[in-house]
């Protein structure tokens, strides 16, 4: 059963994500969903989960974007994993602290994306982190801290924490 919601939610969010979102931008910016999703699913599923959910979801996206799926199955995929340990290892996950680790995972993430980019001399690393990389990480601690909020206030994530951490 966990399978199908896994796969529905990979179904569910690509096509939000690729067709829907670039219309409702922030900043400039779209929230990255897949990113957001997969670091939900390694916190509250574990590594197995946000490794495997991380891999679909990175080459789920990177088939209908520009991007290069083996690039985006091994980024998703390790931040599912990382998320996975993380939510392990974290005694009390609070809202905030997802937050900051969404910040962090996406800011390594922009930076990583647009390192492997070739930017042109008006478009250097500088202008990518500063017009891209940061309003994006932000966008996506928030939508990713108010997402987990709602689950953790409305849902018992605690107890679905509880049984992979036993």
């Amino acid at each position: 059963m966990k399978i199908l919601a896994w796969v529905a939610l990979i179904a569910a969010l690509v096509p939000i994500q690729s067709v829907l979102l670039p219309h409702a931008r922030v900043w400039g910016v779209t929230p990255d969903l897949g990113l957001i999703a997969v670091c939900l699913a390694g916190v509250l599923g574990g590594e197995l989960h946000g490794l495997l959910v991380g891999l679909a979801m990175g080459l789920a996206l990177s088939l209908f974007s520009a991007a290069d799926p083996v690039s985006g199955m091994m980024m998703k995929g390790a931040v599912g994993y990382v998320a996975g340990l993380a939510g392990r290892h974290v005694v009390y996950l609070s809202p905030v602290i997802l937050a900051v680790g969404i910040l962090v995972t996406s800011c390594l993430a922009g930076l990583i994306t647009a390192s492997l980019l070739k930017l042109s001399e008006q478009q250097d690393l500088w202008w990518a982190v500063r017009t891209v990389v940061l309003p994006q990480a932000v966008l996506d601690a928030v939508v990713g801290a108010v997402v987990y909020w709602v689950a953790w206030s409305r849902l018992n994530v605690e107890r679905w924490m509880a049984e992979y951490r036993m």
